[in-house]
This record gives structure tokens, C-alpha cells and sequence, in this order.
């Protein structure tokens, strides 16, 4: 099989979409991607205008009911009116043996909400499903723990970073949108029907203060109360050993729901085991955190996130620089570009302005059709997993000229051919709610990997393309470089994933921070090692 097609064969395994791009994106998928959250907002226009319809048909039978009550009241209240008139008697008969009939059983009531339910029927396969809302919760916990925000700050519509009595902003929303209890005991639920009460029981707290201040109030869309929140936080107060706590809550929902017998069982079991160990009425189990997939390099690769994307102060290493971009090219010559020196090892360059926001327009436009969730490798098969949240999808250079020209600039810059099959098609990504890719290398580790199956060497080199900004977060970060990049709009990130001698970086080890605030859009050319024979040369040295 010849290096062509083992380029088909690897973007088959990729899953790189062919034919009709319409219903590419899978229910469960939409929370992965912001462009898809976004897609989201249309039907939901459409239930606005089925419940303005309807609305509108209420009033009308509200009004027509109060026309009817103001009739009859009026009827009551003139003491003139004897029923000894027999066009009066006659009304009051007829009234209640047929008006009032008329009046409860009305079937305009039904058939103003049979419209509504038959219009959100229709729209409801295009909605998010229950997979999407626990992807969002998840991602609120993820933003909670790399970016250290606190929860009571979050339902309030703030992002602020909570380390000691020292309070950082963020972000600051130009609006502010608050949570509701009900928003609170959702995301708190997730966790709860994980078992992770680490994350459950700050959510849940909220939950049970926000329901407390509105408590009475009926609001239509909520599914939790106050009840609910008590009983979910009260076992998992139990789980995580804080038996006292549990006790109180307990006590508390008995107040407002006396006969649930389960709760009453409950509290005779906390009090038991109060009675039988008072040591517990003050002892705090520390609930860990958990370290869910594990990854060994979780305090470093946060830390750099929490940093917003930092970089070595150039004044104090002069082999960091800038400078104009010609690679004695001709077309660069022509049209230099600005390249600034991130890091030496791994050497990682910053070219700045390599796309302009048309060009990066059109290339999320031309993707966005066929966007997929994204997948990793797992041994011989791609999964998508809990550690990357985005989706991407493959460009060909035939889609349009403009990636043609995309191409020549990048073989100008790094002087490679990334031609295929000696790179791959321009992978399009865009991030989720709270959308990161944890620490990971881009080349191969494994003999088994499928990007083998180009039968065109390991991928040496890495040139990825930013292409929108964001608000806050998602930098990049280097593990063992100890330094991250800021997203730059329009820029490009350069590195080497390869030593010269063929031999993987292990300084390469990088990751794409959870987006804070922001739209998430990343092109990546990954460029291989066969073809570079005489533009990068080998060398036995396992420094170069």
C-alpha cells in the first residue's frame, strides 16, 4: 500500500466525513462544541413563538373568563335583583346547569396547550439531550477545579478565583446571569449520581440557600424544590462522613415534608450513630478531590492554566527574540511575517497575523458542516473521552483554493512539504463548554498508533493555527516546559515533536486548557517525517 493510500485508510479511521454533511452532529454531542451550542438558540426561538401563541390564546380565554366572572359577580352584588324575575330565574338555571358546565369543561384550554405539545414535539429531536446537559455540568465543575472558582461566586454570575482569604476576577461579564437553585441542584445531581460528593455537595449547598430565599414561589420550569435539595445534600453529607450535618438536614426536610417516612427512618439512623460515636458531631471528613482520568501531571498542567497563558520575559533571556520571518523564501520576502521565539526546548515560535480574519472565517465556515465529536486513540480504535471536549473535523486542499494557499505559506515558514501524504488535511477543531484536551503528545507513542497507517513516518512537526479569540482560558500549555501560550487570534503556534534522530520529545507534552469564557476555534497541520529527508536531516545525536 503506497503512502496515498494510506493517507484514505488513516482519515477513514478518523472518521472524516464524506457525502451529506446534514445530521453529522449526534444527539449528546451538542454540549462538545460551542458552534453546536450555539445551534441550540434556534429551536429554541421556535418554542418562544409556540409559547407566544399560545400566551396569546390564554389571554384571550382569560380575558373572555373574567368577562363572564365580572358578569355574574355583578349579577350577586345589585341587591335589586330578585329572582322572583323570571327572565332573572330563568339565567340562574341556565347558568348552572349549563354555563358553569360550559365554562369548567371548556376544551379551549386543552387545545391551546395540545398546540403547544404537538409544536414541541416537532422541535424536540433537535433539542439537547440528557448526555448534553450532563457534558454542561461537567464542564462547570471542570472550569471550578482547574481555574480554582467558587461556587457560590459562579450561581451569582461571577468568575472568581478563591485561594485563602485572596480573591481574583477572571472575568468580568459586561452582564451579570445569575443561577437558579434549580440551575445549582442540576449540576450538583450530576455529580451526586456520580458518587462524587467532592463536587456535589458545594453545588447542592447553593442549591438548598437559593431554594430557601424563594421558598413558596411556584415556578413552572423548575423539576427540583427544596426538598429535593435537602435530601440529596443530606445523604451525600452522610457519604462524605459528616454524619451531624446530614442529621440537620434531615430534620430540616421533616419540617416541610412530616410524613416521608424514608427521612424519618433516616434521622433515628444519624442519631444512632451520634449517640454511638459523639465524636462525630464535629469531626470533618476531608472529601479529595477526585483525580478522574488519573493524570499524574494534574497540579503542574492546572497551575500553567491558571496562569491565562504566561510566557518567559524576553529581557531576561536574550536567546528569546523577535523578529521578521523571510526563511529566504520568496514569498516571504514579499510578504515578511512577525515571529516571536516562545521556548528554546522544546523550541516552540509564535508567528503572529499568519491568517487573516477572512481567511479564518472561511475556514470555520468550511468545516462547521461536517464538525464530529472529537476522538483519541485507544489502542486500535478512537473513542471520544471525558478529557477532550471539542469537535473537529478534516480539510482537503481541493475544498478551496484558499487552503491551497494556506499550504504554501506554512511550507514557506517551516520549509517542509506538507503536501500529503507527507502531512495530513487541515484538522478544523472547536472547543465545548468548558472545552480542553489534557495533557497529551501529538505524535505517535506506540508502534500500533493509526497515524502509521500514512506509511509516512511519525508526525515531526506541529503547526497549529488560532482561529478566533476567547474571553478567558484556553491557553496552551507545555508540562515540562513550564510555560503557556495566551490564544492569539489569527497567530500560529510552531514546535517539533521529533528529536532528529527520529526519537519522540517528551518536552512536547502539551495540553489545550478548559475555555473559561469564549469561542474555541484551532486548525492544526500535522506534518510527517518521511518527505523532510533533505529539509530537516537526520542526526544520530539525541539533543537535536
Amino acid at each position: 500500500m503506497g503512502p496515498a493510500a494510506g493517507l484514505a485508510v488513516l482519515l477513514a479511521v478518523l472518521a472524516l466525513p464524506a457525502g451529506d454533511p446534514a445530521g453529522v452532529t449526534g444527539r449528546g454531542d451538542t454540549f462538545s462544541a460551542l458552534t453546536s451550542v450555539a445551534r441550540a438558540l434556534v429551536p429554541e426561538r421556535q418554542l418562544l413563538g409556540l409559547l407566544r401563541h399560545y400566551l396569546r390564546g390564554e389571554e384571550a380565554r382569560l380575558r373572555d373568563l373574567t368577562r363572564f366572572y365580572d358578569k355574574v359577580v355583578s349579577l350577586h352584588e345589585d341587591s335589586a335583583t330578585p329572582v322572583s324575575n323570571p327572565l332573572l330565574a330563568f339565567t340562574l338555571i341556565k347558568r348552572l346547569q349549563s354555563d358553569w358546565k360550559n365554562v369548567v369543561h371548556s376544551l379551549e384550554a386543552s387545545e391551546n396547550i395540545r398546540a403547544l405539545k404537538d409544536g414541541y414535539e416537532k422541535v424536540e429531536r433537535d433539542l439537547p439531550a440528557f448526555e448534553d446537559l450532563e457534558g454542561a455540568a461537567r464542564a462547570l465543575m471542570r472550569l471550578q477545579d482547574v481555574y480554582m472558582l467558587n461556587v457560590k461566586g459562579l450561581a451569582r454570575g461571577v468568575f472568581q478565583r478563591v485561594t485563602g482569604s485572596a480573591v481574583t476576577d477572571l472575568y468580568s461579564p459586561r452582564r451579570l446571569f445569575s443561577l437558579t437553585g434549580d440551575d445549582c441542584f442540576q449540576v450538583g445531581k450530576v455529580a451526586y449520581d456520580m458518587g462524587d460528593y467532592y463536587h456535589a455537595i458545594p453545588w447542592l449547598e447553593e442549591a438548598v440557600t437559593l431554594f430557601r430565599g424563594s421558598y413558596g414561589e411556584w415556578k413552572t420550569e423548575d423539576e427540583a424544590s427544596l426538598e429535593d435539595a435537602l435530601d440529596h445534600l443530606a445523604f451525600a453529607c452522610f457519604q462524605a462522613g459528616n454524619v451531624s450535618c446530614a442529621l440537620s438536614l434531615s430534620r430540616e426536610f421533616l419540617l416541610y415534608s412530616p410524613n416521608n417516612k424514608r427521612m424519618a427512618r433516616n434521622v433515628l439512623k444519624y442519631e444512632k450513630l451520634l449517640a454511638e460515636s459523639p465524636n462525630q458531631a464535629v469531626a470533618e471528613t476531608v472529601i479529595q478531590r477526585p483525580n478522574i482520568p488519573h493524570l499524574q501531571t494534574r497540579d503542574t498542567y492546572e497551575g500553567l492554566c491558571q496562569t491565562l497563558g504566561s510566557q518567559p520575559t524576553h529581557y531576561q533571556i536574550p536567546s528569546l527574540y523577535c523578529s521578521y520571518e523571510t526563511s529566504s523564501s520568496p514569498y516571504l520576502l514579499l510578504q515578511p511575517i512577525r515571529k516571536e521565539v516562545i521556548h528554546l526546548e522544546p523550541y516552540v515560535v509564535l508567528y503572529h497575523d499568519f491568517v487573516s480574519d477572512a481567511e479564518a472565517q472561511k475556514i470555520r465556515g468550511l468545516a462547521e458542516p461536517w464538525l464530529q465529536r472529537s476522538v483519541v486513540a485507544s489502542g486500535e480504535k478512537q473513542l471520544p473521552v471525558e478529557y477532550r471536549i471539542s469537535k473537529s473535523a478534516w480539510l482537503k486542499d481541493t475544498v478551496d483554493p484558499m487552503l491551497v494557499t494556506l499550504d504554501h505559506r506554512i511550507a514557506a515558514l517551516t520549509g517542509l512539504d506538507v503536501q500529503p501524504p507527507y502531512a495530513e488535511y487541515l484538522q478544523v477543531v472547536n472547543y465545548g463548554i468548558g472545552g480542553h484536551y489534557e495533557p497529551h503528545f501529538d505524535h505517535a507513542t506506540s508502534p500500533s498508533s493509526p497515524l502509521y497507517r500514512m506509511k509516512s513516518g511519525n508526525r515531526v512537526a506541529t503547526f497549529m493555527i488560532y482561529l478566533s479569540s476567547v474571553e478567558a482560558g484556553g491557553a496552551t500549555a507545555f508540562i515540562y516546559g513550564n510555560f503557556s501560550v495566551p490564544v492569539v487570534k489569527n497567530a500560529a503556534l510552531f514546535w517539533w515533536n521529533l528529536h532528529r534522530s527520529g526519537e519522540g520529545d517528551g518536552d512536547t507534552l502539551h495540553a489545550g486548557c478548559p475555555v473559561l469564557v469564549g469561542d474555541k476555534w484551532v486548525a492544526n497541520k500535522w506534518i510527517h517525517e518521511y518527505g523532510q529527508e533533505f529539509r530537516r536531516p537526520c542526526s544520530s545525536s539525541p539533543e537535536d
